[in-house]
């Protein structure tokens, strides 16, 4: 088993930061397996989808229809709507395994894997990869 954690500087922007290159990178020359992601965050996620085609932007508003960040949540500490934060890995869990065939991520042709982190109280963020040879 090989680990590394890696740090994501999300700022005090909502949004989804892109973490294939760092993926690809750890796994490369690896042969096959699995690579595990790991989020130990309350309020973020992983996501598996395509970005840089508007799709990012269509994934926030969802969340925003179905998570309103406003005063309806009992979980109320931080910055206002922070109680939707917390619900954020119902939709988004904090972990994700990706097959690894060759030391290549067997991903599919516009799959990315990206951290979402809607929490803007938070601007440092950890993920954990592992891999497991097969």
């Amino acid at each position: 088993m090989k680990t590394a954690e890696l740090t994501v500087r999300t700022g005090s922007r909502r949004g989804l930061f892109d973490l294939t290159a760092e993926c690809e990178r750890f796994v490369a020359g690896e042969g096959d397996g699995l690579l595990h992601v790991f989020v130990p965050h309350a309020t973020a996620g992983l996501v598996l989808m395509e970005l840089g085609a508007g799709s990012e932007e269509d994934l926030l508003a969802s969340l925003d229809r179905m998570l309103p960040r406003d005063d309806r949540w009992v979980h109320r500490h931080g910055s206002a709507g922070h109680g939707a934060d917390h619900v954020v890995p119902l939709l988004a869990p904090p972990y994700a395994t990706i097959p690894v065939v060759g030391g290549r991520l067997a991903l599919g042709v516009w799959q990315s894997i990206a951290l979402l982190d809607t929490n803007v109280d938070n601007g440092t963020r950890t993920v954990r990869l592992t891999f497991v040879a097969g």
